[in-house]
């Protein structure tokens, strides 16, 4: 049954961190629909416990989203496999993510895709997600600090961007950084209300719509985003 996986990793626990992450993929993510091979690979490869912080990797593989610095979180396991199930990713993809946090999302797409483009508004996650996927020795990744409401033009066009908060409004320039065929996944809504959408660039002026389950993240902060930040955290 789903919701039955890993609730939380003992650092003493006498499995190994390979049969945990098998655990969550199958406990929390297959189970709800998550059928990409490629995405549950890459979820039961990728070591979650090294995004989170310390005092916190107990929770790393937890059927929940986790705190981490800057007052931003960590999504859910089966929220991160559902985005990028959403976004069709090929291993030849150029890939923009927005909001890459502690840079866990950001090494997934590592896996997954070609070239990925990194953006996010905090300096010190910035700082930390480059050291850590420097560490696992990732070549493909680059980060950046800025404004990804805004998006990476030097860069564009993208095969796939996903962002990882929420607009009222999908911006227009991550719509005019989307190859044709191009797909955007995104949260869109208000802070209490939003849904998951994927818009797939059809013609120069035209997107195809299709709306995913309910979710909750942190908002978009940006020229093309919300303005201010006392809004709630993701969960």
């Amino acid at each position: 049954m789903c919701g039955l996986g890993v609730t939380a990793m003992p650092l003493s626990s006498e499995l190994s961190a390979s049969a945990i992450r098998n655990q969550m993929v199958e406990g929390q993510i297959a189970c709800r629909g998550v059928s990409d091979r490629r995405v549950l690979a890459v979820m039961r490869t990728v070591p979650r416990e090294i995004f989170i912080s310390p005092n916190l990797k107990e929770a790393a593989y937890a059927d929940s989203a986790v705190p981490i610095a800057e007052g931003q979180t960590i999504s859910q396991p089966y929220i991160a496999a559902a985005m990028l199930q959403a976004a069709e990713l090929h291993d030849n993809d150029k890939v923009l993510e927005v909001g890459a946090g502690s840079g866990y999302l950001t090494a997934l797409l590592g896996r997954l895709a070609d070239r990925v483009y990194a953006i996010e508004r905090h300096a010190a996650l910035t700082g930390a997600a480059r050291e850590r996927l420097r560490a696992l020795g990732y070549d493909n990744v680059e980060l950046r600090t800025g404004d990804g409401s805004k998006g990476w033009m030097e860069a564009a066009p993208f095969d796939a961007i996903i962002v990882s908060a929420a607009v009222l409004k999908v911006p227009p320039s991550l719509k005019k950084q989307l190859a044709l065929g191009g797909r955007l996944v995104i949260p869109v809504g208000t802070p209490d209300e939003q849904r998951l959408v994927r818009l797939t660039r059809t013609s120069k002026t035209e997107f195809q719509e299709k709306y995913f389950g309910a979710v909750r993240f942190v908002r978009l902060i940006g020229a093309e985003g919300w303005k201010r930040t006392d809004e709630p955290q993701q969960h």
